[in-house]
């Protein structure tokens, strides 16, 4: 039961970033001034980082559950390669949208030392990396026989 629901938050997670990063963020921009769909961009995306906060914190309690659920069997380390994938995502969370946005800020402003191009790219390599994370944890998830 436990695998099923984490496999399928992983899985609506997974289809939330790609929604995000590959529909949603470039629509915008094909619609409307690169002004206001950078608004809009960033207010998706800020959605986007509250909820990936609160769906790894639910799967990191899913997977701790998971592991002290399997009553006759060899006891399962706490961290296990699941776990890992979920601390992965809330590290490019934070530190794509939590350290680099209020930089791509800055730079915007023409403060900080590195170009909004380049903190841009970061951003987007950290999201990238981050629904890479995110779609191999619900493959491993839904792989496993329930």
């Amino acid at each position: 039961m436990l695998y099923r629901a984490a496999a399928w938050l992983s899985g609506v997670w997974g289809g939330l970033l790609l929604g995000v990063g590959f529909i949603g963020a470039p629509a915008g921009f094909a619609v409307t001034t690169a002004e206001i769909a950078g608004r809009s961009a960033g207010r998706m995306f800020s959605i986007e980082a509250y909820a990936s906060l609160a769906t790894a914190v639910i799967l990191l309690i899913l997977m701790r559950r998971l592991t002290n659920e399997r009553p006759g069997q060899a006891v399962i380390s706490a961290f296990n390669t699941n776990l890992f994938l979920v601390l992965g995502t809330l590290f490019c969370t934070v530190a794509g949208y939590f350290v680099i946005q209020p930089m791509m800020a800055a730079a915007r402003a023409g403060q900080g030392s590195l170009s909004f191009a380049a903190l841009h790219g970061l951003s987007a390599g950290f999201y990238g990396l981050k629904a890479l994370l995110v779609l191999t944890l619900a493959w491993r998830l839904a792989a496993r026989p329930a």
